[in-house]
């Protein structure tokens, strides 16, 4: 088997494994239909990308090929918009996200007086010759400057999100930053390899220029096949925040301006602390800290900016303190030495094993395990 036959297998296979995706994200049931459908598109933009290696075996329209190419536009905004409606329980589609289509359309009407509308031998020349019109320059710089604009609006998200998670949510499962995280360093690294195959196009090494077309195409296989082992995997792996949501900062001047003295501050934070050693909140593995603020009696602004700032930690962080510190009673009580990691775990609040020794050594700099030995 030849490089291009290989090429054209990788291709098929891709295209198989995004539409069946597809299709499944399509019709299971499930509340997240918004995201669900949003990630279908996108993998169905791409199977059409990718079809274009093994379009020629069956359809010999040009119409059709060029729009194959100028759909790669779409690719980004989908996923930005995938991004946004996993991160934000509150997010819906907008007319003003219309606004997306810009770069395809005009891709498209570049494309109308030397394609669209060309008959014959002329439609053939241009297409022959396509890469190398003034065109093709123009739309690979769109496609260049879209998807660095979107790469940084997906990077801006995860990274907002992470921290509004940690500073008013307690569930141990930041899988979805996680996992939206590495997606879309993969989604990176296959542009980057669609970029030195662009570059490579315009010189004299073919065979070059297939082994990235191969690389590409693997890696977005192999990222379609992983999503799906994800999803079989972690079927509840989101959650997610309301888009309203502040991060502390944003915030915490206006709120320490307005009121609360420096023993008032004091008095809380000893209050806060009594309360959680007390009655234990922490072992709701679900606490938010909107329900926090209202078991203590303390608005979730002024909480928010207790622990954030003044005791220098997130909420995440602190809650899980808490129950670190329940664990390592249990751990050292001789009459539980019978309890197993896992049973302590769920019990002082935790709901995943990686996340609680993660937390553990953290505040222990060592395992369950070996403490209880110790």
């Amino acid at each position: 088997m030849d490089k291009l036959s290989f090429l054209e297998v990788i291709a098929a296979m891709a295209v198989f494994v995004s539409l069946l995706l597809a299709v499944f994200l399509l019709t299971v049931k499930t509340e997240r239909k918004l995201e669900n459908r949003l990630f279908a598109a996108f993998l169905i933009i791409n199977a059409i990308d990718i079809s274009g290696i093994f379009m020629h075996l069956f359809v010999d329209s040009y119409n059709l090929k060029a729009f194959k190419i100028s759909a790669y536009l779409l690719v980004m905004p989908l996923f930005y918009l995938y991004v946004n409606a996993v991160c934000y329980s509150d997010f819906t589609l907008k007319r003003k996200h219309l606004l997306h289509l810009i770069p395809f359309i005009v891709a498209n009407l570049m494309l109308v007086p030397r394609l669209f509308l060309a008959e014959g031998a002329a439609k053939e020349d241009f297409f022959t010759t396509m890469w190398n019109s003034p065109e093709m320059f123009v739309y690979q710089l769109i496609g260049e400057l879209q998807f660095f604009f979107y790469i940084v609006g997906v990077f801006m998200i995860l990274k907002r999100y992470k921290k509004i998670y940690l500073e008013n949510y307690t569930n141990p499962n930041t899988l979805l930053y996680q996992w939206l995280f590495q997606l879309t360093l993969i989604f990176l690294f296959i542009h980057v390899c669609i970029i030195f195959k662009n570059i490579i196009r315009y010189t004299a090494y073919n065979d070059l220029f297939i082994w990235l077309h191969i690389l590409a195409g693997t890696s977005f296989l192999l990222a379609a096949c992983w999503f799906i082992l994800k999803a079989l995997n972690y079927p509840e792996l989101f959650r997610r925040i309301d888009s309203t949501l502040q991060p502390t900062k944003d915030f915490t001047e206006t709120l320490e301006a307005e009121n609360t003295t420096d023993e008032t501050k004091s008095f809380q934070i000893e209050q806060l602390k009594k309360f959680m050693v007390e009655k234990e909140p922490f072992l709701e593995p679900s606490l938010t800290i909107q329900e926090l603020a209202d078991q203590v009696n303390i608005p979730v602004r002024e909480l928010s900016v207790l622990i954030n700032h003044h005791l220098n930690q997130h909420f995440f962080d602190f809650v899980n303190e808490y129950r670190v510190k329940k664990a390592m009673t249990i751990l050292k009580d001789p009459t539980k030495k019978e309890y197993t990691v896992l049973e302590i775990l769920y019990e002082v609040g935790f709901n995943s094993k990686s996340s609680f020794h993660t937390s553990f050594k953290k505040y222990t700099n060592t395992t369950p395990t070996a403490f209880r030995n110790s």
